[in-house]
Formats: structure tokens, C-alpha cells, sequence
């Protein structure tokens, strides 16, 4: 058998207990306890056999890094610390390695961490999937939906600042190698009361304090909004600013997350238009007005805000005005109009908002999961993220509370369901016996809740949905008669006697006996919540709006799709929802993360042991523990069982080279552990109890002292030996040296005696000959002496000759020289008298050029092209000379500009220096364009996806595309069509459907007519006979009219090297399949404001009006 290396353990270095299932003994002050210490020393995870519990520690640790990730990467989950990598990595192997579809169940109370722990899944996963551009961008899409849904449904509650008021449920879909492919997103149940009321210390969700806090003053000028948020009442400011929180960077995090996942620029101005719609709906105040027959009506306080409302949703004022004001009842063929008093009025706003609110997100959410879907038809693995809200028990608990402890009810009974599945399967699996565990069963909750017949939402329905007078009041005293004897429900209202005089329960309310503990829920509001009513005037006044998006959350506003049946309630959608939640979580391998909150200060190191036991027993953490260990408490594969242990018996250490199962059956025999203590499976060992795991760590604790000792004493003994015989070589080596120090110090002294008997010798031989040469020299000097003199004497008499005949030849040299001066001086002077005043010009103006170019070297401009200033001319006489040097500087500096242009530059500049040709001083639009840089494609054809078909269409290089208005000859109304132009034809295509209508080669183009005017207006000349002619020229117009001409004749000339003819003229005839219509051009005011428009007067003549 091959070592296997295991680098760490559970069990190593272990803070408290890692394994509740190890803890001994097991009772709840124990399970805090270990809970505690671990917090305490910032160990957050804890196991229950494979179930995470997550401890939200309210601060950053250093536990979530890259290299953290590497460390958990394909290891066994109990071969390290507990971690929620660790799960993380197991459930990503199991579906990637075993083809098991998972599902990470995500649970705990508000402000536990879910949210934080899905995210750390979800990244955990990306990290450690495949690589390459595809993936990546599924991966980043798939992390970068969270950012949007977070900002739209979570909001700060008392108990957490970044609380999920949705349930969320995430398919992440891969391949069979593991990579990602997309998802699927559903959401459940948004809490939209949230919209109109927040509860004291609360805000509303983030979107809303995003956009004030973190949008442009012009993005919000266009919203109608400001940044103060005293000014909306749907905004509670006792908590609009929350510590930590950047509701700016937040904004802008959330615009580029919507654009990563492929919301266009136009749908997310639609859906901040919608979320200031919803913003400015809080704002419409009522006052009453009495009626002629006596019944009060409804009147809106200040129209502004209605109007601005209707502004951004394009709805016609009068038409939301009234349905704030009256109410159509409609019964068979029969309409009954009613007027709505100031409450009723106040309902129907709050109710449209919540409505407008809730549908924007349940888009969002169908929009997202367009995006991320996969695109591929293959079979898929699954794995499922649940994040939803956790356990709710507030002061107040409402309609919403009741129904998301509905949700967390059912979560607890698969959870018990599919925990003892799992536990019975891996027994039988393993082949060990499987004896029946007892526990409790939340069936009977649920029963209470969602029977189809004696369920409380099912009383809840029945209520709502019953002729007469329905209130609050009546749904309660049918939930006493029905849900009286009930042992998991109270009231004091109820024939149950033993609540009758318990005034912790008001008469208002009753309470249920959750799994997780007693919940008093008031009774107020629940039939409203549940009937979720949105009058029928104000379904149709929002699907009337111009607003696409606004008139797609409103489909059954449209009159001709009337449905008079009651749609279902809130109560019946959320159980049919919760039902195919957890069918799908059945059909899935499940893992699960109980997430705890340690107090509710959200303060880091603090642990209130109340809190978390109350978590504790709802969760039912302690019975998940017995339900583990009521068969056996521990159990692990044979190889890492083996390999751990295996220094406790001789016969296994330090190598076994057997099987892996035959060696610890070796082993447990020589420990003689009894046999009732442990089980053999097929592929691990089982054990019973924690004190046998214990008793084995002990043992090896305690072998791994005696084997150190043991290590410890070899290695004393060899590092003694490994000195001493280092001392004896190193005796040597300085014995050596000090033998070869006293040879050298004799020979020395030898030596330095025989040098100083030579000295001595030498010294005698060199004195003796010292004397002996200078007897010699004195000689010789006195001889060279005696002839010295006599050389002297001879040497000056020669002198004295030379000196005497020199001074003759002097003589007359200087005669001669003084002779010659004066001859030339004397010629030099005429000479001069006549060129002198040349020679000092010339020499003047030499000096002058030279300091003019000196001074012009320091007074040069800048290289700027448009730099107009020039040194002033010093000196009249360089005036031409001045102006020919600004010129060659001017070239030369607009050549050095010209150099620095890249292609992509060079080509605008000739379109713009085209259009000017073109059209400057001819054109009056064209000034307006000059600064307007020529963009050609305005539409993103190759990402909508709604000009998918139009794409695949056109083969060709789109030059323009853009939108333009088409004339109709016979009325001069105007028709949307997408204008494109390819480097051979042009084409016209309908903008809804994307269809091709016309397509012009571009020889057959002959020329295109204009006015001189301030207009969009031009006509494209086909060429007669054509096949493309047979309707006659295009009457167009255009926002980008220069640009599009530009084009269009430089696109021309490239093709046909010919050149196009633009006609400019306020007046010119267009070809309308057999008749010719003049198109001619006037000055007027107009209605719409500087929009020109087309009347066709006769049969012969088209009028455009200009402002």
C-alpha cells in the first residue's frame, strides 16, 4: 500500500471540539460552550458530520484568500479544519467526479451570515472550475448577479445591515468536465410592504438610497429626483445613513455589475425610471371633496408630483388621476363606477407601488436569468444555492413573518428527512445495520399551516374568497373554531380554555408553536396581504403608458384580455412555490450551512450564550448531533484511519504492505478494543463512541511523546559523535599547523644570521672599491677642468665677430622696412577713403541679421496649430522676410501635428474635412455637426438581441446604422426605419421586426437632395430603370444628417469612382413611383416645438414647414 500523505487533520491542533458529533459529553451548556471557545479564538466553522455551522463573526478574516482556496482544493473534507471551502469543495467533487446533482441549503436567522455564505460558495466554486474566456465570463456573470439583486431586494433591518428580504434559489448549471454554463435564478416571496413602511430603525431597499446618494446631478435631473431624502415619505430617516455602508460606491458597483450581465443602456434607464416612479408615488398626498349625492371623493393635494410621475412613465395625467379617484367594478356584461374616499385612495397608491415595485424585481430577476442561462442543449449537472430568509420573531409579526416561518418549517423537515436518508444510505452503503432513530417531526406544523382543507392558509383563503363582509376579525374567530384543539396553536378567543386568561396573548393575535419556539402573530392586515389587490383601473392606466417596460409589468391591463377571475392569492402562490422548492431540493444530493448570529449588536467579539442557545434549539442542532451519533459517532475511510494510527502497532509500523482494511483490523485486535465499539464497512471504519476516538487519539498522542523521545535520543547520540570526532580532526589539523609554525620560525632565524655575515663581507668589498674610483675621478676632472677654460676663451673671441658683423646687417634691414611702410601706407589711403562706408553697412547688417535670429530663437511660440501668435518684426527692412519665416513655422508645425495622427484619426479628420467641402456655407445644419464626432453604428446591432435577424441578414461591413423617419408621400407622415449603409448597397429594414424592406445597391444611387435649412430632411435619387426604382426615390430624415451624407458620397466614390451629386436647395422634385412631387421648404412656427414637419398639400407638392 502506497504512504499517503496527510499533511493535517481534524483532529491536530484542535481548538475546542472540531465535530460536534465528538463532543463528549453531549448537552446543550457543553455545545455552547465548544461553540464559544472555538468563536473565541476565530474559529467560526464547526462540523455535525457533514453539516457547516457558521458563526458570523461581524468582521474580516483572513480565512477566504487564494491561497486558502489551494489549500481546500480536492482534499477529503475531514483532512482539514472545518471550513465552508470545505463543503464547498466536496458538494463542486461530487457532482464534477460522481455525476450527483447538489444543493447547498443555506439557513439561520436574519443577520446570520446567509447571504455572506452563499457569496463565499459561489466564489469558492469559480475559483476552482475551469479556465478560458467563455467560462470566465459565465463565472463573472453568474458572481455579478448578486450585486444587482442585493441593491433591489435586501434592505437594513434592526438585526442586520444587509438583510435578503427575498428568498433566493440559484441552479448553477455546468458540463460534464465541471465547467460553468449559466443558471437559473428563482426568487420568492419579496417582502414589498417593505415599499410603503419600513419599522422604526429600518430602511427601505438599497436601490432607493443608491441613486440619491450615488447618481450624477444630471442622471438625476432626469429622474425628476433630488438628493435629499427627507423629501419622499417612503423614506424613513431615522436610518437613512447606515456606519459602514457606501451608498455611492454601492451605485456605481451595481450600474457596472448590470452592465456585466447584459442589461442594455436603455433597460437599466428603464428600470431607474421605474425605481423613481416608485419613489415619487409616496409623495401624492389626498384631501377629501364631497360629492352633490353626498359621498365623499378623493381630490390629489399637489398635481406636480403626478405629473413628473406621468413624465417618466409616458401616462396620460388624466387617466392616472382618475383611477387615484374612482374605482370600476365589472360583473358579467355590467361596469359600476365607484368614487374612493382619502383611505381608500391612500390604499390604491400603496398598493400601486408595491405592485410596481415587486413586478420591476420579478423582471430584473426573468431578465438576469435570460443572461446567464445556458445556451447549450446538452445534459447539464446541477447545483443548486438556497439563500433564504431565516427564522423571523419580531415584536410585531405580520403576514410576511408568518409565511417565511411557513418556509423555514418546511426547510426543517427535509432537513431531518434527508439528514436521516443520507445517515440510512451510507449504512446501507457500507453494509452496516440500520437501527431506527427517534426524532422529533415538524410534520405536524406544517400540517397546521398548509392542509388543503383545515390549514391555516387554506382558512385564510376561504375567507378571502367568501361573499359578505371580510375582515381580519373573521378570519381569526374561523382559525378558533377550526384550529381550536390544535396542540401547536393558540388564542384566546379559542374554545381552549387554558388561554383564556393568558394576557401575554392579546385578543387580536394568536400564537404558533414553531420548531423554533412560540411566534404571536397580529392578525391586522393578513386578509389585505393576502388578497394583494391592485384595483383594475390602475392595471389598465399602467399598461396605457408609453413606458415599454411599465407597460410590460401591466399585461393584464389591456382591454382586450380582461379576466374577471380572481387571480390567486399571496398565501396559495407562496405555497405552490415552496412546494416546487422542495420537490426540487429532493431530487438533489443535499449540504448544508446553519448559519448563527452571536448577538444582536453586530458587534465583532462579543457571544451572548442566551441568543445563540435559542438558535441552537430552533435549528435543532442538538438532535441533529443525536441523530448522528445514535448509530456511530465517527467513522473515516481505512487508508487515513490507517496511516493516523498506525504507529500503535508493531505490526503496522512504520510500513504496512497489506490492504488497507486488513491493517487495522491488526490494529484494533492489538489495541483490544471491544467489537460493540466499532464496525468494518466496505470502504471505512465505523465507531461507535467519541470516548473509543478519544481513547485512540490518547494512545497516539502519547506513542507520538515516546517516538519523539525515541527521535530525540538518536539524534543526542549522533550529534555527540558527529563532535567528538569534529574535535579529534580539529586536534590534528592544529597540531599540524603548529609543527609547520616552528620549522618556519628556525628556518628564519638560520636565514637572518647568514644575511647579516653577508652584509658585513659585502660592506668591506664596496668600500674598498669606493676608493679606489675616486682617486680615478679626481683625476679625470682636473683634466677636463684645464680644457674647459681654454674652450671658453676661444668660443668668446668668436663671438664677439659674429655679433659685430650681425649688427651691420640690422642696420640696413631697417632702413629698408621703414621704406616700404610708407609706400604702403601711402597707397592705402586712397584705397580706403573710396570702399569704407560698403564695408561698415555690410559688416552692420550682418550683426543685425545675426541678433534677429538670436532674439527669435527664444521668442519662437508653441507647436499648437491654432497658436496665432508671432514675434513682433523688429526691424522694417525684414518684413518679408518676418512673414516668409511665420509661414515655413506654420508648416512646419502643422506637419509635425499631422505626424502624430493615428489612422483610425487621419480617417475622421477627412470625414469631417469631406463634410465641410461638402456643405460648409451651403448647409445650415452644418455648423451644429462640426463638433459632433462621426459615430456611424448608433445602434448596437451585433448586441441586441433583438437585431439578431437583421445581423445574420447583412453579410457586409455596417458603415452607419441609425434610425430614421421614412416620408409617406401620400399624408407626409413619417415611418420609424433603421437606415443602414454597407460598402455596396443601402439598406431600410422595419425597427420592431428587424425585416429588410429595401435594399439599394450602390450604383444605382444617382443623387441626394437637401435643403439649405436647419432640418433632417433629404431625399435619395435612384437611377431610372433600376430594379430598385420601382417605388421611386426615399423621402427620409435624420438626426445625423451630415454625417449620413458624408458617408454615403465617400462610400460612393470608393465603390463607383464617381462622384455623388448633393444638390443643396430649398426647393427640388422627388420621383414617387410614376408621379414627380416637388418637396419644398417654408419658415413657420410649429406646435412641437423645433420638430419640422411634412403636409402634403396636392397631388404635386410636399411641404415642409422649418422653425
Amino acid at each position: 500500500m502506497a504512504k499517503m500523505e496527510v499533511k493535517t487533520s481534524l483532529l491536530d491542533n484542535m481548538i475546542g471540539v472540531g465535530d460536534m458529533v465528538l463532543l463528549e459529553p453531549l448537552n446543550e451548556d457543553s455545545f455552547i460552550n465548544n461553540l464559544k471557545k472555538r468563536f473565541d479564538h476565530s474559529e467560526v466553522y464547526t462540523y455535525i458530520g457533514s453539516v457547516v455551522i457558521s458563526i458570523n463573526p461581524y468582521r474580516s478574516l483572513p480565512i477566504y484568500t487564494p491561497e486558502k482556496v489551494e489549500e481546500y482544493r480536492n482534499r477529503n473534507f475531514y483532512e482539514l479544519s472545518p471550513h465552508i471551502f470545505a463543503l464547498s469543495d466536496e458538494a463542486y467533487r461530487s457532482l464534477r467526479d460522481q455525476d450527483k446533482d447538489q444543493c447547498i441549503l443555506i439557513t439561520g436567522e436574519s443577520g446570520a451570515g446567509k447571504t455572506e455564505a452563499s457569496k463565499l460558495v459561489m466564489s469558492y466554486v469559480a475559483a476552482v472550475c475551469g479556465k478560458g474566456a467563455e467560462v470566465n465570463q459565465v463565472k463573472e456573470q453568474l458572481l455579478q448577479s448578486n450585486p444587482v439583486l442585493e441593491a433591489f431586494g435586501n434592505a437594513k433591518t434592526v438585526r442586520n445591515d444587509n438583510s435578503s428580504r427575498f428568498g433566493k434559489y440559484m441552479d448553477i448549471e455546468f458540463d460534464f468536465k465541471g465547467d460553468p454554463l449559466g443558471g437559473v435564478i428563482s426568487n420568492y416571496l419579496l417582502e414589498k410592504s417593505r415599499v410603503v413602511k419600513q419599522p422604526r430603525g429600518e430602511r427601505n431597499f438599497h436601490i432607493f438610497y443608491q441613486i440619491l446618494s450615488g447618481a450624477s446631478e444630471d442622471f438625476l435631473c432626469k429622474l425628476k429626483l433630488e438628493q435629499d431624502f427627507s423629501r419622499y415619505n417612503y423614506l424613513g430617516l431615522d436610518s437613512a445613513k447606515v456606519n459602514g455602508v457606501d451608498d455611492a460606491a454601492n451605485f456605481r458597483t451595481v450600474r457596472n455589475a448590470m452592465q456585466i450581465v447584459g442589461f442594455m443602456d436603455h433597460e437599466t434607464q428603464s428600470v431607474f425610471e421605474v425605481v423613481a416612479a416608485v419613489l415619487k408615488l409616496g409623495n401624492i398626498e389626498f384631501k377629501p371633496e364631497s360629492r352633490v349625492n353626498g359621498l365623499d371623493e378623493s381630490k390629489i393635494k399637489d398635481k406636480n408630483e403626478l405629473k413628473e410621475i406621468c413624465e417618466l412613465t409616458g401616462i396620460d395625467q388624466s387617466v392616472l388621476e382618475r383611477a387615484f379617484s374612482f374605482r370600476t367594478v365589472e360583473a358579467k356584461q355590467e361596469k359600476v363606477s365607484t368614487t374612493l374616499n382619502v383611505a381608500q385612495a391612500y390604499y390604491a397608491r400603496d398598493a400601486l407601488a408595491k405592485n410596481l415595485y415587486s413586478r420591476l424585481f420579478s423582471w430584473l430577476v426573468t431578465r438576469i436569468n435570460e443572461s446567464i442561462k445556458a445556451q447549450t442543449k446538452v445534459r447539464k449537472k446541477v447545483m443548486g444555492v438556497l439563500d433564504i430568509y431565516g427564522f423571523e420573531i419580531f415584536e410585531d409579526n405580520s403576514f410576511e413573518q408568518f409565511i417565511i416561518n411557513y418556509c423555514n418549517e418546511k426547510l426543517q423537515q427535509i432537513f431531518i428527512e434527508l439528514t436521516l436518508k443520507e445517515e440510512q444510505e451510507e449504512y446501507i452503503r457500507e453494509g452496516i445495520e440500520w437501527t431506527h432513530i427517534e426524532y422529533f417531526n415538524n410534520a405536524i406544523i406544517c400540517d397546521l399551516i398548509e392542509n388543503n382543507q383545515t390549514g391555516i392558509l387554506a382558512m385564510l383563503d376561504e375567507e378571502c374568497l367568501r361573499p359578505g363582509t371580510v375582515t381580519d376579525d373573521t378570519f381569526l374567530e374561523k382559525l378558533n373554531q377550526v384550529c381550536a384543539t390544535h396542540q401547536h396553536f393558540e388564542s384566546r378567543m379559542s374554545k381552549c380554555s387554558r388561554f383564556l386568561n393568558d394576557t401575554s396573548l392579546p385578543h387580536s393575535c394568536f400564537r404558533i408553536q414553531h420548531y423554533a419556539g412560540k411566534v404571536m402573530y397580529q392578525v391586522e392586515g393578513f386578509v389585505d396581504k393576502n388578497n394583494d389587490l391592485l384595483y383594475r383601473d390602475l392595471s389598465q392606466a399602467m399598461w396605457k403608458a408609453n413606458h415599454s417596460l411599465i407597460k410590460a409589468l401591466f399585461p393584464e391591463g389591456n382591454p382586450t384580455k380582461i379576466n374577471l377571475k380572481r387571480p390567486p392569492t399571496a398565501g396559495s402562490q407562496f405555497k405552490a412555490s415552496v412546494a416546487t422548492l422542495m420537490k426540487n431540493l429532493q431530487t438533489k444530493n443535499p449540504n448544508y450551512i446553519r448559519c448563527i448570529k452571536p448577538n444582536d449588536k453586530k458587534a465583532a467579539h462579543i457571544f451572548n450564550d442566551a441568543l445563540v442557545c435559542h438558535q441552537i434549539r430552533y435549528l435543532g442542532l442538538l438532535e441533529n448531533v443525536r441523530v448522528r451519533r445514535a448509530g456511530y459517532a465517527f467513522r473515516q475511510a481505512y487508508e487515513p484511519c490507517l496511516e493516523r494510527y498506525k504507529m500503535l502497532c508493531k505490526q503496522t509500523w512504520p510500513h504496512w504492505r497489506g490492504p488497507a482494511r486488513a491493517g487495522v483490523e491488526v490494529l484494533f485486535n492489538e489495541l483490544e478494543i471491544p467489537e460493540e465499539e466499532f464496525s468494518f464497512g466496505r470502504s471505512k471504519i465505523f465507531i461507535r463512541n467519541p470516548r473509543t476516538l478519544f481513547k485512540l487519539e490518547d494512545l497516539r498522542k502519547q506513542r507520538l511523546e515516546d517516538l519523539a523521545t525515541l527521535i530525540e535520543k538518536i539524534y543526542r547520540g549522533w550529534k555527540c559523535r558527529t563532535r567528538f570526532l569534529l574535535m579529534k580532526k580539529s586536534q590534528i589539523v592544529i597540531a599540524s599547523w603548529y609543527r609547520r609554525y616552528a620549522q618556519q620560525k628556525k628556518y628564519q632565524k638560520i636565514k637572518s644570521s647568514a644575511i647579516i655575515v653577508q652584509s658585513y663581507i659585502r660592506g668591506w668589498k664596496a668600500r674598498k672599491l669606493l676608493r679606489e674610483l675616486k682617486h680615478q675621478k679626481r683625476c679625470n676632472e682636473a683634466a677636463t677642468i684645464i680644457a674647459a677654460y681654454w674652450h671658453g676663451t676661444q668660443a668668446r673671441r668668436e663671438l664677439r665677430r659674429l655679433k659685430e658683423e650681425a649688427r651691420n646687417k640690422h642696420a640696413i634691414a631697417v632702413i629698408w622696412a621703414y621704406w616700404l611702410g610708407y609706400k604702403v601706407r601711402r597707397e592705402y589711403r586712397k584705397f580706403f577713403r573710396a570702399n569704407a562706408g560698403r564695408k561698415i553697412y555690410e559688416f552692420t547688417l550682418q550683426r543685425l541679421m545675426q541678433k534677429y535670429f538670436l532674439e527669435m530663437k527664444n521668442k519662437m511660440p508653441s507647436l499648437s496649430p491654432i497658436d496665432k501668435n508671432w514675434p513682433a518684426r523688429p526691424y522694417l527692412f525684414l518684413d518679408s522676410t518676418h512673414k516668409e519665416l511665420k509661414r515655413i513655422f506654420h508648416l512646419w508645425r502643422c506637419k509635425k501635428y499631422r505626424d502624430q495622427f493615428t489612422d483610425q484619426q487621419k480617417l475622421i479628420y477627412e470625414e469631417k474635412l469631406e463634410a465641410s467641402e461638402l456643405f460648409k456655407d451651403k448647409k445650415a445644419l452644418y455648423p451644429a455637426s462640426v463638433g459632433q464626432p462621426f459615430q456611424g453604428a448608433y445602434l448596437e446591432i451585433s448586441k441586441n438581441p433583438k437585431y439578431k435577424k437583421l445581423k445574420d441578414a447583412v453579410d457586409e461591413k455596417i458603415i452607419i446604422a441609425e434610425v430614421v423617419n421614412k416620408i409617406n408621400r401620400a399624408n407626409g407622415k413619417a415611418t420609424s426605419r433603421i437606415f443602414l449603409l454597407t460598402k455596396n448597397n443601402v439598406l431600410l429594414a422595419d425597427q420592431k421586426s428587424g425585416n429588410i424592406k429595401s435594399e439599394v445597391p450602390l450604383g444605382d444611387v444617382t443623387k441626394v437632395s437637401m435643403s439649405s435649412q436647419n432640418d433632417g430632411f433629404f431625399a435619395v435619387h435612384l437611377k431610372e430603370g433600376s430594379g430598385a426604382a420601382g417605388k421611386g426615390d426615399f423621402l427620409l430624415s435624420s438626426d445625423h444628417l451630415i454625417e449620413m451624407a458624408t458617408k454615403l458620397y465617400r462610400t460612393t466614390l470608393s465603390q463607383t469612382k464617381q462622384k455623388l451629386n448633393i444638390e443643396i436647395s430649398d426647393e427640388f422634385l422627388v420621383q414617387f413611383r410614376q408621379d414627380k412631387v416637388c418637396v419644398k421648404f417654408i419658415q413657420g412656427s410649429q406646435k412641437n416645438g423645433n420638430i419640422p414637419t411634412c403636409k402634403r398639400k396636392n397631388n404635386r407638392l410636399l411641404e415642409v414647414a422649418v422653425p
